[in-house]
This record gives C-alpha cells, sequence and structure tokens, in this order.
C-alpha cells in the first residue's frame, strides 16, 4: 500500500426534497381539504477520525464525494425520507483545509472525533402547512433548499513523540529499524526514504513513537530534491533526533544544512528540542570521529551524541534521553490540576 498524506477532494450535500400539493379524495368527506406532506431533509458530509487508517490512499482514485437527497412529500399528509448522510473516515493526525489550503477547519489528534463539512438543505413544505382560517385550500408547495459544496484539503501530519531528521542517507532508517519493529527500505543511495515511516521504539519497559522522514537536502524548502513537505510529519513531535552522518565530509556544515532548512520550513518546527547525534561512528577511526565531533560540537552548540544503529553503541543512551524529553514535554502540556478546596 502506497502512502498518500495529502488529497483534494469535492464534497456536496444533498437537496431538500420538495413538498407536496396534494387534496384528500375521500368518500363521504365533503371538505377533505390540503394534505400535501413535506419534503425530507438533504443527507450531510461528515469527516470522522476512525482507528485503523493510516494514509489518505482512499481519496487517491475518488475525489467526489454527495450526499443523497431527500425525498419529496407525497399525499396523506406523507413526509419525504431523509437523504442518507456521507462519512469522509480519515486517520489520526489529518488536517481538514479550505480549498485555499490556509484555513483550518478542523484537526483530527483523537480516534472518534467528528465533524460536519457541509449541511444538507431543508426540505420544502407541503399545501398542508400553508393552510390557514382564510386560506383553507392553498395550492402552492415549496422546493427543497439546495445542499452545500465546497472542495477540501486532506492533509495528514503523522503523530509521533520523536522525529528523526538529517542529510540523506545519515542513517535515520537504519536507527528507525535498529530501534523498532518497523522494516524501512535500506540502501546505499540518497532518498532512500521516499515515504515517512513510523515504528514503536521500547526503552526500559518503556514505549514511544518515533517517526523517520525523507531527507533534506540545500535548497530543499525550493522544491530541492523531495522537498520540505514531508516535514509536516515532525511538526507534532515532542522532540527530533538530528542524525548526522559521521562519514561525510565535514559534520558541522551537513549539521547547518538540515537546520538552515528546518528554519526556512518555519512553523515552529526550528523551536523544538533537538537532540544531536553523529550517527555510523564504526566506520572511523578515533581520531577521525574526534575531529567530526568537534566540528559537529562547534556548529549546533552542543556535545553530540555517538552512536551506530548497526553496532548499536550509543543507541540506549539517545533513547532514555529521548524518553526523558518526551515526558518532559508531556508533564509541561499537562493541563494543571485546581488546588483542593481548604477546610476548616
Amino acid at each position: 500500500m502506497k502512502f498518500l498524506d495529502q488529497a483534494k477532494v469535492y464534497i456536496r450535500s444533498g437537496d431538500g426534497g420538495a413538498g407536496c400539493v396534494s387534496f384528500r379524495r375521500e368518500k363521504f368527506i365533503e371538505f377533505g381539504g390540503p394534505d400535501g406532506g413535506d419534503g425530507g431533509r438533504g443527507g450531510d458530509v461528515w469527516a470522522e477520525c476512525v482507528e485503523g487508517l493510516n494514509t489518505l490512499i482512499d481519496y487517491r482514485f475518488q475525489q467526489h464525494f454527495k450526499a443523497s437527497i431527500g425525498g419529496h412529500g407525497m399525499g396523506k399528509a406523507r413526509t419525504g425520507a431523509n437523504g442518507v448522510s456521507t462519512v469522509l473516515k480519515v486517520p489520526v493526525g489529518t488536517q481538514i483545509l479550505d480549498e485555499d489550503e490556509e484555513t483550518l477547519i478542523a484537526d483530527f489528534t483523537e480516534i472518534g472525533q467528528r465533524i460536519r463539512l457541509c449541511k444538507g438543505g431543508n426540505g420544502g413544505f407541503g399545501n398542508l402547512y400553508f393552510k390557514t382560517s382564510t386560506n383553507q385550500a392553498p395550492r402552492r408547495a415549496n422546493p427543497g433548499l439546495e445542499g452545500e459544496e465546497r472542495w477540501v484539503i486532506l492533509r495528514l501530519k503523522l503523530i509521533a513523540d520523536a522525529g528523526l531528521v538529517g542529510l540523506p542517507n545519515a542513517g535515520k532508517s537504519t536507527f528507525l529499524a535498529a530501534t523498532t519493529a518497523a522494516k524501512p527500505k535500506i540502501a546505499d543511495y540518497p532518498f532512500t526514504t521516499l515515504y515517512p515511516g513510523l515504528g514503536v521504539v521500547r526503552a526500559d519497559d518503556r514505549e514511544f513513537v518515533l517517526a523517520d522522514i525523507p531527507g533534506l537536502i540545500e535548497g530543499a524548502h525550493e522544491g530541492l530534491g523531495l522537498g520540505d513537505r514531508f516535514l509536516g510529519h515532525v511538526e507534532r513531535c515532542r522532540v527530533l533526533l538530528h542524525l548526522v552522518d559521521a562519514t561525510c565530509e565535514h559534520s558541522g556544515k551537513a549539521y547547518k544544512t538540515v537546520r538552515g532548512e528546518l528554519e526556512a520550513y518555519g512553523n515552529g518546527i526550528e523551536d523544538k528540542h533537538e537532540i544531536v547525534a553523529l550517527s555510523k561512528i564504526d566506520a572511523l577511526d578515533k581520531e577521525t570521529l574526534k575531529k567530526q565531533m568537534e566540528r559537529l560540537k562547534r556548529a549546533s552548540g552542543q556535545k553530540p551524541i555517538l552512536l551506530s544503529a548497526v553496532s548499536g553503541e550509543g543507541v540506549p543512551d539517545a533513547l532514555r534521553i529521548l524518553l526523558k524529553i518526551i515526558d518532559e514535554a508531556k508533564l509541561e502540556a499537562a493541563p494543571a490540576k485546581p488546588a483542593a478546596a481548604w477546610t476548616p
């Protein structure tokens, strides 16, 4: 199954049913009077966050969704049936935006959240509704109101506690495979990772979700490489693990390249807590490793973690640091409990 994180869909709610003009025609009832029923209400269009989905692939081959129209009113004061609503099922982390791609309509962060995107049209009144003491035989009925229509953008942002960022071939997918049960594609060429991946990390009898996104290169915010659109999947992360390849030419320049792209992307991602790590240390001698570590320390302003996802060296320490920061962030985000009332 392919990963699809953005889709544009057309939605339209159902029109209301028309009211009916009808009169009673019964034997021995001389003045039967009007008995035209009202039209039924058109169906709504809803969006609902459901379990079991992790991509928007369902909207790749179907982009138009319409609710059914309401039934027309009938004689004998019968009201038309209401139209059947249409429900767009989306995974956790989906944002729904207006056609301008800026106005946020809904942000689904929990299973079961639901919102109405288009309201169905009301049904028209039948002639029974217009009966009065002075107009006892009305010959008019209302048509149903039209439903609403609009284009909306579905954008998926994965919900993870920690995210991996770095240049292509920095060892992000290898780290994800070594610490979780995920099986991302791993190869020795740039942009092996084409789609974001998620994995559950288990460390010290604790669990947290780790997200891996495709690598960034210089100019990604201008569309070079795979661009920086995938950074949206780490916007919700509480901490970023920035992996720098120890075998690259200059670790400090590699770090600054990615930091520049994070700052160009914005949306608060450049202000997130960042842990810097020098990966693939098993492939270097001690002297070269020391030089690369010093370069990275000067560029990042913090002492980097040394790790190798292949040999496992430094990985447990990195996971513990991530877990600690995640716990602290959760405590800060938790609502403060009201103080207990004092009783004498």
